[in-house]
């Protein structure tokens, strides 16, 4: 599936700059959970520039050896940390700037426990990116109900992306 997942037509549609670009600036420390082969981490890197990281994080290992052969030679290959999560813990240490979760959280069995992990790796006024498939795999309930999770744990809404067939949100972490 890894090959679905990077084509020009997915560029062109979810373009990466256009969807994280004002969130994700020069000198970052971003989490890409459930990062796939890499179709958001590559140009996350950019974004982040020399002085900022990105950690590709995902359950499967064929994933992360997927982003790993094809960052290899890049100038960015540098900035990326590789990390193969568990079931239900990322398993990092933090602080974080910016978590960003695309089109994986309906995958998760337990969603509080992940949201109180990026709650608490993410800086204060740090901020949770999520954006899920609409209609198929995730109703508007189901969306809400994962946002309403991500309340309880601590993160507040503060505005959403407009994205064609998804459904998203952006949320502050505020630690005081």
């Amino acid at each position: 599936m890894a090959g679905v997942l990077d084509n020009w037509f997915r560029k062109w549609l979810q373009n990466p700059r256009k969807i994280l670009g004002p969130y994700i600036k020069s000198g970052m420390t971003v989490l890409d959970f459930g990062c796939g082969p890499g179709f958001f981490t590559v140009e996350i890197a950019r974004m982040v520039g020399t002085s900022g990281k990105v950690i590709a994080v995902d359950v499967q290992e064929g994933m992360l050896q997927n982003l790993k052969d094809n960052i290899i030679g890049m100038e960015i290959n540098n900035r990326i940390i590789l990390h193969k999560s568990m079931e239900n813990r990322i398993g990092i240490a933090g602080p974080v700037d910016v978590v960003v979760a695309f089109y994986v959280f309906h995958e998760l069995t337990n969603k509080i426990n992940i949201l109180s992990e990026i709650k608490s790796l993410l800086k204060d006024n740090g901020l949770f990116i999520l954006i899920e498939p609409k209609y198929v795999h995730v109703s508007k309930q189901e969306f809400n109900d994962t946002v309403g999770k991500a309340n309880n744990v601590g993160l507040k809404e503060i505005g959403s992306i407009d994205m064609f067939m998804s459904r998203s949100v952006v949320m502050k972490c505020c630690k005081t």
